[in-house]
């Protein structure tokens, strides 16, 4: 069949689905309940059904009072129960797929359910939903002219105990539809390769070949894809390349820091650029306009949403709420409850809503402190155990420390710097540096997979404070005493800059 007749086919059948999303557009909160009722009656005959009175329930308040929040701590034992091949524990239908995320405190990975139904009505319904709208904002696109260049993750997908698990990109490319197969490179074989360094150069000797019209991929790896397609072509602008290219669909880390070599490596002024929100226990949002930050909350796809407001998270007084109680520009953290079996679950970010019709929102952070420049996902617990581990290692003993990320400039890749204020000093600060990184990749395995042959993340940097540093910091700030805390994570470089000024200074 043509290309253009292909192209003109798949607008249609795109187009289409903006019809089914008008119904939680316009009716939202009652989308949102009955959701919750299916899924509730759905699942009432499995374990968890059971020991929370599923059958009984027959509105909100009463899943509310009748079912407990979660974590991943308190689920893991029952997780791993579905891993070792016992069904009708969380969800009906059996769960034979695991998306492997970083860690906790107390495991180095994450393995989070995926079930057929949130493959199919979650992450390959909002890939069709994506393409929709984009289509719907921009007539005149012309992505199915050529191909959409996926960049998932390295690694590849393992058998364990009748059940597999891996990188959720990896998961959802191993079960990918015809349609999405037939219009994307590199194929599945590349895509799936776990040498990062040769699935690199694979990708670039298959994709350079096509007629490319769409990008898809966390920000920090596609710089690295792009940067080696342009030395490989001897190109400056991605448009020399691929004549087509209209648009880059991201998501995974804050884009801002790299927007700017973006649009000197893809020097088009009507390029497109739209963001996704999604994660290993879903997808929940999407960019649904031209040139905007906001994202559209999706709520057709299996996932009930849940609210606790940030004032109240983690006290005595901490207040859950449904998406019809939320307020603007309040900072939200998110349960979730899906069609995978999460039932009332923290899924550990915090977003800020920007519009109520309809919902709007923009992803604010986590619920805890973290660096999360290049999908790594660095939380504070993590840092807290490596600098520990690493201080006892080197006989040295610490006062106080921040980190933030180096972000990726022109080939250049990216890495954490630290500057940590010593009470004993290391013997050898470089065998300390080495330490604390080997520990730190021990300990999260994104990080560690990022810092793979140099893949995304250099050795971190290192610098030694000035007696008193944060003291003084917290002093120009007048944050000394009180509840005010040295910012020891960050995703931005603000408070390391301020420090490292400070330092100078000394």
């Amino acid at each position: 069949m043509p290309i253009p007749i292909v192209n003109s086919i798949a607008s249609w059948f795109l187009k289409k689905r903006i019809h089914q999303m008008e119904l939680f557009l316009k009716y939202p909160n009652e989308v949102q309940n009955e959701l919750l009722l299916s899924l509730v009656d759905k699942a009432k005959r499995t374990e968890t059904g059971k020991t929370y009175g599923f059958s009984s329930i027959k509105s909100y308040h009463d899943f509310a009072k009748s079912v407990p929040v979660t974590n991943y701590e308190t689920l893991e034992p029952t997780i791993n129960r579905c891993r070792n091949g016992e069904s009708n524990i969380l969800w009906p239908s059996t769960i034979k797929m695991f998306a492997k995320s970083s860690g906790t405190t107390s495991a180095k990975s994450k393995f989070i359910p995926v079930s057929q139904e949130s493959l199919e009505d979650c992450h390959y319904a909002a890939s069709k939903d994506l393409l929709c709208m984009y289509l719907n904002n921009n007539p005149d696109a012309k992505l199915f002219t050529g191909k959409s260049l996926r960049l998932g993750g390295s690694q590849e997908i393992y058998k364990d105990k009748g059940t597999l698990f891996g990188d959720l990109s990896a998961l959802l490319i191993d079960n990918m539809p015809f349609w999405a197969s037939y219009s994307s490179t590199p194929g599945s074989e590349v895509s799936l390769m776990s040498n990062w360094d040769e699935k690199m150069h694979a990708i670039v000797k298959e994709t350079i070949k096509e007629n490319v019209t769409s990008l898809a991929g966390v920000p920090s790896w596609m710089l690295v894809l792009i940067n080696n397609i342009l030395e490989e072509t001897e190109k400056t602008n991605l448009k020399e390349v691929w004549p087509d290219l209209e648009v880059y669909f991201h998501g995974g880390v804050n884009f801002e820091p790299y927007r700017n070599q973006y649009k000197q490596l893809i020097d088009d002024k009507d390029f497109n650029y739209y963001e996704i929100y999604n994660a290993s226990e879903g997808f929940f949002a999407a960019q649904d306009l031209n040139n905007s930050k906001d994202l559209l909350l999706m709520l057709n796809y299996g996932i009930f949403y849940e609210f606790i407001p940030m004032e109240t998270y983690g006290t005595t007084q901490e207040k859950i709420i449904p998406l019809n109680e939320v307020k603007l520009g309040k900072n939200y953290a998110i349960v979730i409850t899906s069609n995978a079996g999460l039932w009332r679950y923290k899924i550990g970010d915090t977003v800020r809503f920007t519009s109520l019709s309809p919902y709007r929102i923009r992803v604010t952070g986590r619920t805890k402190h973290h660096i999360n420049a290049f999908g790594e996902e660095l939380i504070i617990e993590n840092a807290e155990e490596a600098i520990k581990k690493t201080a006892k290692q080197t006989n040295s003993s610490i006062v106080e420390y921040s980190a933030a990320p180096i972000f990726m400039a022109g080939k250049d890749k990216g890495a954490h710097e630290w500057i940590i204020e010593f009470k004993k000093q290391p013997k050898h600060l470089e065998e300390f540096r080495q330490l604390l990184d080997k520990n730190l990749q021990d300990i999260n395995s994104d990080y560690e997979a990022k810092r793979h042959n140099n893949m995304t993340l250099e050795l971190l940097k290192l610098n030694v404070a000035q007696p008193n540093l944060f003291h003084e910091w917290l002093r120009q700030n007048n944050k000394l005493g009180g509840q005010h805390k040295i910012p020891r994570l960050s995703n931005k470089r603000d408070y390391l800059e301020e420090l490292l000024a400070i330092n100078r200074n000394l």
